[in-house]
């Protein structure tokens, strides 16, 4: 099926190698793409800069990635760019996508980590797919005892907030150390949204006091318990489920 996707890549003057890893995940998603998909393609450093609008047009895509060059800013201002996305993509029908390229850390952002979280309880029909780049610069620093207890804690903590991200959302959040690994992460990420699975259900809970509410999805047999799937050899398999931790339910005003 078709997707509807916005490709958010961080583009920041910091390092290289983070430079190189962000345009060498985009480039390989970009590649994978279907002539029916439609995807946009943002950029952020201090705020996010839209380099094209939702298009069908694959060389496009690709030449507005080639329009990245050097970038005017360190900033990388994460939340800021995840919220502005989220906002546009509200207004569109339908599942969307939003494919985050990024190491994860935010420096000065006008939204904080509260808000931002709210916001994502608050878009129900998107998922976010977080690829973490600069991981073989940062196991480099660290073996060579450049990396001090603070930074480290840094990228603890921007590690944790794509996953985050991912997990809320029903998406997921890759950290691969090589780029050998991106076409299988791509592709994996391809499997899960063009073969996904869309269920509805009524809460007990009537209230719409806009308060958010945890889910969680079970795949049960007849009989109530765990379902066990076995393949034609008999052997059982193992699987995952991945959906959305909550929703925020609907406010109404008195």
């Amino acid at each position: 099926a078709p997707i509807t996707a916005v490709l958010l890549v961080e583009f920041a003057s910091t390092n290289y190698q983070y430079l190189y890893d962000a345009l060498n995940a985009s480039y390989t998603f970009a590649s994978g793409l279907k002539k029916d998909d439609w995807v946009a393609v943002v950029s952020y450093d201090m705020r996010p800069q839209i380099l094209v609008d939702f298009t069908q047009d694959k060389r496009a895509i690709l030449g507005a990635l080639n329009t990245l060059r050097i970038p005017g800013f360190s900033e990388r201002n994460l939340f800021d760019a995840v919220y502005d996305t989220l906002d546009r993509l509200d207004g569109i029908e339908g599942h969307k996508y939003i494919i985050l390229v990024s190491t994860g850390r935010d420096t000065f952002s006008k939204i904080n980590l509260d808000q931002i979280m709210k916001k994502i309880k608050a878009s129900q029909g998107t998922t976010i797919y977080a690829i973490s780049i600069g991981r073989a610069l940062r196991e480099w620093l660290d073996a060579h005892g450049y990396a001090g207890g603070i930074q480290q804690t840094d990228w603890l903590q921007a590690d944790n907030q794509m996953n985050t991200f991912a997990k809320m959302t029903g998406g997921r959040a890759y950290f691969p150390r090589f780029e050998g690994e991106l076409p299988e992460i791509f592709h994996d990420i391809a499997a899960d949204i063009r073969n996904e699975y869309n269920i509805a259900y009524r809460p007990s809970n009537t209230k719409l006091d806009g308060s958010y509410r945890k889910l969680k999805v079970q795949v049960v047999g007849p009989d109530g318990s765990p379902l066990k799937i076995r393949d034609q050899k008999g052997k059982e398999v193992k699987y995952e489920i991945i959906a959305r931790e909550g929703y925020t339910a609907k406010h109404q005003v008195d």
